[in-house]
């Protein structure tokens, strides 16, 4: 489901994904080379705080810059196409399953209009919305994944694409792409994933029900949070604060590590947040569905012993998301090593779209 598609005359568009943040741009490109998936440019720039706040472009002048920058740089350079498609601030969008009466696409159109009207915080005409059936259960109903986007976010950002010289062929929200790029291909048969984000300002969750985004929510736990803590306890630098979380830690979790002293009450809140998420999904399904895996990305997975503490405190399988799970590399390893292509996971999903645009 895309907010965008544009009709193209190439049987083979060259299309990249483009990851706009609060404070990072990040562009990934794959190609096909008979069947095997190529990483063909990718490339990754932060963007100076007070740029964009909270999905909202405050500088769209100094956004257009430092995509342009990052488009220039040597791994991006090879990217062969201005045509994108591009993320959407997943704190600005509304993603709901609804439910209707089984009819006709033409016949839902109105029905889902009302539906969504009814659910949404927004009125529908400040909304770009896009919707999709979903596979059936055999019931007289019909489910329905919907999808609603600020109509100011979206022109912005459409916007600071154009400005960029870019062509915009599609825009997706942050969880879809994530979805791709994290859930196996079998994991309709596989039960359900709750996707954690540890982001550089706020950790994201999702929930998918197989491929299906069924709850998106956020908390301000962040990989910055993580950071600082260490920064306070151990008096040291930014840079060593983060050398300090991936090299070390919190793999060993006794009293004496001061890392895990300084990090354990976020932690905890951290642990208290994904119980809740869980436990309100089993309350909101009607099959009292349980989650059976916690998928991390981002930049806060990287911390050492983050996957074993949560396992342990959760009782849950816990893993660090791979987003190379549903690429054919040929056997190849990835260009982007596992540590850091947890931060591609949003535009690696992108790229995977651009790669079968059309299909």
């Amino acid at each position: 489901m895309s907010f965008l598609n544009k009709n193209i005359i190439s049987f083979e568009p060259r299309i990249f994904g483009l990851d706009l943040s609060d404070l990072s741009v990040k562009a990934f490109q794959l190609e096909k080379n008979g069947k095997k998936d190529v990483v063909r440019g990718y490339g990754s720039l932060d963007i100076p705080l007070g740029n964009i706040e909270d999905g909202r472009i405050i500088n769209k002048e100094q956004v257009v810059s430092a995509i342009k920058t990052l488009l220039k740089s040597p791994s991006a350079k090879k990217i062969n196409s201005n045509k994108v498609i591009c993320s959407l601030p997943e704190s600005k969008a509304f993603v709901r399953i609804i439910t209707i009466p089984k009819m006709s696409e033409e016949e839902a159109h109105e029905a889902v209009k009302w539906e969504m009207e009814a659910n949404m915080p927004m009125l529908l005409d400040e909304v770009y919305f896009d919707w999709q059936f979903l596979e059936g259960d055999g019931s007289e109903s019909q489910k329905v994944l919907t999808a609603a986007v600020s109509r100011e976010v979206v022109d912005d950002w459409m916007d600071v694409l154009a400005s960029a010289g870019l062509d915009v062929y599609g825009l997706e929200i942050e969880s879809m792409a994530t979805i791709r790029s994290l859930v196996g291909g079998n994991a309709a048969n596989d039960g359900t994933s709750l996707i954690v984000d540890l982001g550089a300002r706020r950790t994201s969750f999702i929930i998918a029900e197989g491929v299906v985004p069924y709850f998106t929510s956020s908390i301000p736990f962040s990989s910055e949070g993580i950071n600082d803590a260490i920064i306070k306890t151990l008096n040291v630098s930014d840079q060593e604060a983060e050398e300090a979380k991936i090299g070390n830690g919190i793999a060993n979790r006794d009293e004496g590590n001061p890392i895990f002293k300084a990090v354990s009450p976020l932690l905890e809140n951290l642990v208290m947040e994904i119980t809740k998420t869980m436990d309100f999904y089993g309350e909101m399904s009607k099959q009292s569905k349980e989650v059976k895996r916690i998928i991390l990305c981002g930049g806060g997975s990287n911390m050492k012993g983050m996957e074993q503490y949560l396992n342990e405190r959760l009782k849950k399988e816990v893993l660090v998301g791979d987003p190379w799970v549903n690429l054919n590399l040929d056997g190849n390893l990835p260009v982007i090593n596992k540590s850091v292509s947890v931060r591609y996971v949003t535009a690696i999903g992108l790229a995977i779209r651009a790669l079968n645009y059309g299909n």
